[in-house]
């Protein structure tokens, strides 16, 4: 990225008089950058791995339903459900492991079992319905949930299988409710840099990844007007995001200006006692070439710099620690803030009323 791209996402940050006792005012643009800044883009590739199938056979597990039947044998046939214990019951067999197990050795094991009271068998096994892996497709889509994976599944079968994108109802307009550029898919706590606007918009079959059991793809409101402050804070959140909202006045949980003698006090309020004010990082765009930049929070509370105005959807991060490298950095915001939205909107779908961690509410 260029250096006059990172002076427009950065903006707003100037050095001002020592010792000023009003809220300095947010400029309309940006100054040079100062000690007080340093900003980054990271732009995240897809492992090209991701963009193929999985090569693995489907194993059984607590929750699937198969049906066995001994071939010749009239009303052998029936169906049975792996029990919580991995264990499946057919006939006068005990309890068979079938955890973990293809659908061919699981017939293995049957026909085995059975050759104690029969003949040479010959068994036939069917998945008739999973019940042990899903994926989990939520947010504005017509119709969210978990989904069963029997088979390969790619990102953009699963958005289908939910009925697409929600657009609005008004029959004037076909607005578009979901926010492609913050929706994201999560794999076992990290995310997988997917650009939604590249897929489902401009169709880029590069974005079309293989999802895997567990996976949780979250599509983003376009609606929600929120700034989320999160790290060393004493109640991570989000904020309903007013017009002229700054930096300062979303660390100290309050929304317009607050003026500057009360900085110290509201925002020493807000903030773990370990926090790193001089290296609170800003991250703006999309979540697969998220732009950051990083803020002496400190120098703008003392008055030695001005204020940084936020736009709807920005993340605060107070970090309690120092910085490694910036990419690492932003790479690890941008994790936490998903893992967050992940856990509240699991909890969500599953009927929960309390948040998994750290909560973030997210409008609807």
């Amino acid at each position: 990225m260029n250096a006059n791209k990172i002076l427009i996402i950065a903006g707003l940050l100037a050095l001002v008089a020592t010792g000023c006792q009003s809220t300095p005012k947010p400029s309309g643009g940006f100054a040079d950058l100062t000690s007080t800044m340093k900003g980054v883009a990271v732009t995240n590739e897809l492992d090209a791995a991701l963009l193929q199938p999985p090569q693995s056979l489907f194993t059984l597990g607590p929750g699937d339903r198969i049906e066995i039947e001994i071939i010749g044998i009239a009303k052998s046939r029936t169906t049975t459900s792996v029990g919580p214990d991995g264990k499946i019951y057919y006939q006068l067999l005990p309890g068979l492991d079938v955890w973990g197990l293809t659908l061919d050795q699981t017939r293995e094991l049957i026909q085995t079992s059975m050759a104690k009271y029969l003949n040479e068998p010959q068994v036939a096994v069917y998945l008739r319905e999973v019940g042990s892996r899903h994926v989990w497709v939520l947010g504005r889509l017509n119709k969210p949930g978990v989904y069963p994976l029997s088979a390969p599944m790619t990102l953009l079968e699963a958005v289908a299988q939910a009925g697409g994108t929600a657009q609005s109802a008004s029959q004037v307009t076909t607005e578009e409710l979901a926010d492609l550029r913050h929706s994201f898919v999560m794999r076992k706590g990290q995310m997988v840099p997917v650009d939604f606007y590249r897929l489902l918009r401009e169709g880029d079959a590069s974005q079309n990844v293989f999802l895997l059991p567990d996976d949780f793809v979250y599509v983003r409101s376009a609606i929600a007007q929120e700034v989320y402050v999160l790290g060393a804070v004493k109640a991570p959140r989000s904020i309903p995001y007013s017009e002229h909202m700054t930096l300062m006045s979303a660390l100290a949980g309050a929304s317009g200006h607050i003026r500057m003698e009360w900085f110290s006090t509201e925002i020493r309020q807000e903030i773990a006692p370990d926090a790193r004010l001089s290296e609170v990082a800003i991250v703006r765009g999309s979540l697969s070439t998220p732009e950051m930049m990083v803020v002496d929070a400190g120098a703008i509370m003392k008055g030695k710099a001005v204020d940084v105005r936020l736009e709807p959807g920005d993340i605060v991060y107070v970090p309690n620690s120092p910085v490694s490298t910036l990419k690492r950095y932003v790479n690890m915001i941008v994790n936490s803030f998903v893992t967050t939205l992940a856990a509240n909107e699991g909890v969500a779908a599953g009927g929960g009323q309390v948040g998994v961690g750290v909560s973030v509410p997210v409008s609807r």
